[in-house]
């Protein structure tokens, strides 16, 4: 296959055109710019520090949080002795010997005992959002609808308590520094809900949006035991992506229909915006944002020309489907994920950005248009009148008008559990939206304290998603060679990748509330856990 691709025509064009691009430059002064950066970085201060902060303790074996870790440990086998006697454990042995006796004679059963349950809930968990469309817009099930992703949680949450209990796994500890970060938000969050409370039946959903969807990250780090877990989860990522990327080119192909609101007057060039199975083109964009670096990690990662090839191909429409997003925050954001995975990587994807931008604004006059109009009077007066400024200003108004330590109120105002009730009412001064700040929503409803705890939490995420990238496999510097060569099968490609992912979010989130959306929520805490994975508990061949 990898033969037939080269000697083709198209084959050999494409080689020509990458030969000739690649030649220039090389030979142009930013490259040299580079390259003399990259030769002076190699025997810097600098590297040396961030080696040794890299590779430096954690001081988790001396913390409080780890000896109570030790002892839910202890708990758990202790209750798992008892349970591995009782009846109905060995009723379950019976029926898994049952089953397995069925399943050697029938191929489709053969073919699903090819992963483990756990890595099934792997799979469950890439394909988060599909399984939300299915059950709440095709089977339309207002029972399940409103449970299950409840259940989906505690069944992951009792996988994981089994099979530790029964011994059916390593006996090594998944805490990460980042787990005291994550309970200290959930403390002051409870706090807040209990002293901010003059609505009970909002507090407890909006404290829940706010919380739960992280759990995820605890629940996914201890799922993902070997590399065989990281391979189901991440292959099931990038189906996800990849369908969403071709159902949105599609759509845009078709022209699909949009309500009037997504585009202003001024950008009528802009003949519709795509949004897939989120219902949303800035929700589209932000997962797009996500998961489009997992698929330019494999351009690296793999040996094989025809999946170098395919990670290209299924990259580029992943981008364009971004464009087709017209969300200008998702722009920023992929702009922030290429930056970062450019610099841990391969910078020459600097300069290709700039001639894809450069490009595009030449010859797409309708992002152009609507990047331009930005800098208009009539988005100044659009957005003073009813757009971001307004919405900002009004919610740094409500803020202040009541307790700016404590906010006022979780699921009160900025947020999709606010436009749910809405229990004030509304006059000249005061109604109901959507904030499109994450951040600023977050300080509304958790004032000065929530937020300061939560910005918190991103910064070590930040930092201790560098320590994940530093521990991942074998460095980049110094290895020498084109990296397209020279990261071949390195897990550290996919640990950048995640980790640009998860900033990119992070910056969308000043332009939207990104983490409204529970799969959004789950999708990026459950990376955030395989990243740590990467850095702190994967096993590398040489058995560190």
């Amino acid at each position: 296959m990898s033969e037939l691709i080269r000697n083709s025509f198209i084959g050999r064009r494409c080689a020509f055109v990458a030969r000739t691009l690649y030649g220039w430059w090389r030979e142009g002064a930013l490259a040299k710019g580079i390259a003399a950066l990259h030769r002076s970085y190699a025997k810097s201060i600098v590297r040396r520090l961030w080696l040794a902060w890299g590779d430096g303790p954690d001081y988790l074996d001396k913390s409080l949080y780890l000896y109570m870790m030790n002892g839910l440990r202890a708990l758990t086998q202790t209750v798992g002795a008892w349970l591995e006697a009782s009846l109905f454990n060995r009723l379950m042995r019976v029926i898994k010997s049952g089953y397995l006796r069925l399943s050697a004679h029938s191929r489709t059963l053969g073919l699903i005992n090819r992963l483990s349950m756990r890595q099934w809930l792997l799979v469950a968990f890439g394909l988060y959002l599909p399984l939300e469309f299915i059950i709440r817009d095709t089977l339309s099930l207002p029972v399940l609808s409103s449970v299950w992703e409840e259940l989906f949680l505690l069944a992951a949450a009792i996988l994981i308590v089994w099979r530790r209990a029964l011994r059916q796994t390593e006996a090594i500890r998944r805490e990460t520094p980042l787990d005291v970060w994550l309970l200290l938000f959930f403390a002051m969050g409870f706090f807040l809900m209990s002293v901010v409370r003059p609505y009970p039946e909002v507090a407890l959903p909006g404290y829940r949006i706010v919380v739960e969807y992280l759990l995820w990250f605890f629940l996914i780090v201890r799922l993902v035991e070997d590399d065989r877990d990281l391979k189901a989860v991440y292959v099931s990522f990038l189906l996800m992506s990849g369908f969403l990327a071709l159902h949105g080119i599609y759509q845009y192909l078709i022209g699909v229909e949009i309500p009037v609101s997504w585009v202003s007057q001024t950008e009528m060039g802009v003949r519709t915006r795509v949004f897939s199975l989120t219902g949303s083109p800035n929700i589209l964009g932000s997962l797009l944002v996500l998961t489009t670096p997992l698929w330019a990690a494999l351009i690296y990662f793999c040996k094989q020309t025809w999946m170098k090839v395919l990670a290209i191909g299924i990259t580029g429409c992943c981008l364009l489907s971004l464009l087709f997003t017209f969300s200008r925050g998702a722009w920023i954001g992929m702009a922030v994920a290429v930056v970062i995975f450019a610099f841990f990587v391969d910078k020459r994807l600097l300069a290709l950005m700039g001639v894809g931008v450069a490009a595009v604004l030449v010859f797409v006059p309708s992002i152009t248009s609507r990047l331009t109009y930005l800098f208009t009077e009539d988005f100044a007066v659009a957005s003073a009148i009813g757009g971001r400024a307004l919405r900002w200003e009004l919610g740094r108004q409500l803020l202040h008008e009541h307790n700016p330590w404590l906010g006022f109120g979780l699921g009160r105002f900025g947020g999709a559990v606010a436009m749910q009730n809405q229990l004030l009412d509304k006059t000249d001064e005061f109604s109901y939206f959507y904030m499109d700040n994450y951040y600023l929503k977050t300080m509304v409803e958790m004032g000065y304290l929530g937020i300061a705890v939560y910005i918190l939490l991103l910064i070590a995420l930040i930092v201790l998603g560098l320590r994940a990238i530093q521990r991942s496999d074998n460095p980049f510097a110094g290895a020498g060679g084109d990296p397209l060569i020279r990261a071949i099968g390195n897990y550290r490609i996919l640990a950048v990748a995640i980790y640009a992912g998860l900033c990119g979010v992070l910056a969308h989130c000043f332009f939207e509330n990104i983490f409204e959306e529970p799969y959004m929520s789950a999708y990026f805490w459950g990376l955030a856990a395989v990243l740590f994975y990467l850095g702190y508990f994967r096993k590398r061949k040489n058995g560190a």
